[in-house]
C-alpha cells in the first residue's frame, strides 16, 4: 500500500497510466466490451465497478485540455432506446476532477471499437451498466 492513492488502482493500473504520455488513450471497458481481443494492453480490473474506478483514475490522470471532448462514450445504438444511467454519474466524477470539463464525445459503437482498438490500454472493469464503455484522453500536468 502506499499513502495517499487510492486503493482501486492496482499495480498494473499504475504502471500503465505513469507510462502514457499526452495524448494517449485508456479505456474503461464495463463487463460486456471485448476488452482482451481490442486491448493492445489489457489490465484486469475484475468486480470494480465504472465509476469508483474512474474517480480513482482521476485522482491522478490529467486529462487533455487541449482537446474540446477529452472523454469518449459509446453512443447508444440506433433503435436502443435505453437510456444510460451511468452517464451522469460518470459526468460528475469527470466535473468534479477535472472544473473545465463540459462534455462528453458520443462515438458510435463500431467506431468506438476501432478507436478502443488504437487505445495505449483497456481496462476491463466488473461495471454491468450497458453503455459504460469510456476512453479517457491524458493531459498534462501543470
Amino acid at each position: 500500500m502506499l499513502k495517499g492513492l487510492p486503493s482501486l488502482l492496482s499495480p498494473d493500473l499504475l504502471k500503465v497510466l505513469r507510462e502514457m504520455g499526452h495524448g494517449d488513450e485508456i479505456v474503461l471497458a464495463d463487463s460486456n466490451f471485448p476488452a482482451a481481443s481490442h486491448a493492445a494492453r489489457l489490465v484486469r480490473a475484475d468486480g470494480v465497478d465504472g465509476a469508483s474506478l474512474l474517480d480513482a483514475i482521476l485522482q491522478v490522470l490529467p486529462l487533455d485540455r487541449f482537446v474540446e471532448r477529452p472523454a469518449v462514450l459509446m453512443a447508444v445504438v440506433a433503435g436502443d432506446r435505453y437510456r444510460p444511467t451511468i452517464w451522469p454519474r460518470y459526468k460528475a466524477l469527470l466535473r468534479k476532477h477535472e472544473t473545465a470539463f463540459a462534455d462528453f464525445e458520443l462515438m458510435e459503437r463500431h467506431a468506438f471499437y476501432d478507436r478502443a482498438r488504437r487505445a495505449y490500454a483497456i481496462v476491463a472493469t466488473g461495471e454491468t451498466a450497458r453503455y459504460a464503455n469510456l476512453i479517457l484522453k491524458k493531459g498534462v500536468i501543470g
